[in-house]
């Protein structure tokens, strides 16, 4: 630190949780994402979704491929479950290494999720057999009965699918992803150490008037839905409390500008090209921007049972624009904070 540069060095962090999607895209928006982090989670629900190992190994060759020249990034590949996917399949993938857990979608709850699981009694066997090998399970947190209110639907959840299923699974170890809610904050904070929950950075920055500043805001619109401010106020501080139970997933979800500004938009927000910035700006905030290092780069690792990673990323104080629109794969994408100015830099 200088009298008027700071500079922030951090072990490498990873992302536990993303989107790539496939093809062009997919080929666009993986190099955003290897320049800062040196593993992902990479999200299963592609048309069709990745119920296979071998589907998955493919899904992982492509995006290696994708990782430009000179860069060190792992891909970390999940199952997707379904309502009749078979124990054995899903125990095979993860004893051979190709996929480090399986993902739970309500079916429904949000982008290609229609393949999901329709009631979690059906996976039973599975979440047994995983339980039994030591293999994670990463959760979207969501009842999706059109009778609960989209914003009281995480909170549904914990009552009628967490809370049962830790009973039934006790040591299964499960990911509460991309909480959203004070009631997610707290039930993550008192359950026993296999549960852990990630956040991405909208869940941080935005409450629900983000969708309705000035008109209806699309880019602002993601699921889990960004809620009242007491509940980002309450996940932020589980984010910075330095616990070990949460750590960082960006939830990064790329959709062409014209599929978000449309009559039926897209859920999802691209915020994979300044992800670290923006949580460094949220900790620096908070007056603790030395735990960033452990939400970023260790906490994770030391869940999934993962070594630490051995370089470094150096992010600097300085004014960086983030651009209004990117291009990605012959397509339009807009990025999460587009036009504005961030107060970190990665170097």
């Amino acid at each position: 630190m200088t009298a008027d540069t700071m500079r922030l060095t951090i072990r490498r962090p990873d992302d536990w949780h993303l989107h790539f999607r496939d093809g062009a895209m997919m080929e666009a928006v993986v190099p955003y994402t290897a320049r800062q982090f040196a593993r992902a989670i990479v999200m299963p629900n592609l048309k069709p979704p990745v119920t296979t190992v071998e589907a998955a190994r493919a899904y992982r060759e492509r995006i290696i491929a994708a990782v430009p020249a000179g860069m060190d990034f792992t891909p970390l590949m999940t199952c997707y479950l379904t309502d009749n996917i078979a124990a054995d399949e899903v125990a095979r993938g993860f004893e051979e290494g190709v996929w480090v857990a399986a993902k739970l979608y309500p079916a429904g709850a949000t982008t290609n999720s229609d393949s999901g699981v329709t009631d979690v009694a059906n996976l039973y066997p599975v979440l047994q057999r995983m339980e039994a090998i030591g293999m994670p399970l990463c959760v979207h947190g969501e009842v999706t009965h059109s009778d609960v209110d989209i914003f009281d639907r995480e909170a549904r959840f914990i009552d009628e699918v967490l809370i049962p299923l830790l009973a039934h699974f006790p040591d299964l170890k499960i990911i509460f992803e991309h909480i959203t809610t004070k009631d997610a904050a707290d039930f993550v904070m008192a359950a026993p150490a296999n549960v852990a929950a990630t956040i991405t950075p909208q869940h941080l920055v935005l409450n629900r008037n983000a969708l309705f500043e000035g008109g209806l805001r699309p880019h602002a619109y993601c699921l889990p839905v960004v809620k009242r401010e007491e509940h980002r106020r309450a996940v932020r501080r589980a984010a910075t409390s330095g616990s070990p139970k949460f750590f960082l997933g960006t939830d990064s979800a790329p959709h062409a500008r014209d599929a978000k500004e449309s009559d039926c938009g897209c859920a999802g927000i691209f915020n994979a090209p300044f992800a670290l910035e923006v949580y460094a700006t949220v900790f620096e905030e908070d007056g603790v921007l030395d735990r960033l290092e452990g939400f970023a780069s260790v906490h994770g690792p030391a869940f999934y049972d993962m070594p630490l990673n051995e370089g470094t990323v150096t992010l600097e104080k300085a004014p960086v624009d983030v651009p209004a629109e990117l291009s990605a794969g012959g397509d339009v994408i807009v990025p999460f904070r587009a036009g504005e100015m961030l107060s970190w830099r990665f170097v």
